[in-house]
């Protein structure tokens, strides 16, 4: 005889348990985004702006009239600090520290002149502010 017994035999898909998962996160994160206080209106944060800053010391700095520089020494030539940063430091990565009034012109020209005698990445050392 045919049994009227309608039992599936397919199992059934966990959509509705990873549905309730992803609510309960959501909740979760609403909460822990509303607990942490905002910043008071009365703190002032510290401001650096007037602080003496120093280069990283195996960083290669161009003033803004294009002489370079390295451990305070000028250097003639950009194939002059390659020279003497290669005792120390292999040349994977070169940091330079630019003027703030050096032509952009010079700094392409700088990093062309470093790309050329070996170095593989070439980072400019900014001034970041927070305003």
């Amino acid at each position: 005889m045919i049994s009227l017994d309608p039992k599936s035999d397919q199992a059934k898909e966990p959509t509705i348990a990873l549905i309730n998962v992803v609510f309960l996160m959501l909740v979760f994160f609403m909460i822990a985004g509303s607990i942490a206080p905002p910043l008071s209106n009365s703190v002032q944060l510290a401001e650096t702006r007037d602080l003496e800053g120093r280069e990283p010391p195996d960083a290669l700095v161009i003033r803004a009239d294009g002489v370079l520089e390295y451990r305070g020494a000028e250097l003639t030539s950009v194939g002059a600090y390659v020279d003497r940063a290669a005792l120390e430091l292999p040349l994977d990565s070169v940091r330079v520290v630019p003027d703030r009034a050096l032509p952009a012109t010079e700094l392409v020209k700088v990093s062309t002149e470093l790309r050329g005698l070996g170095a593989k990445k070439i980072f400019v050392v900014t001034e970041r502010a927070l305003q």
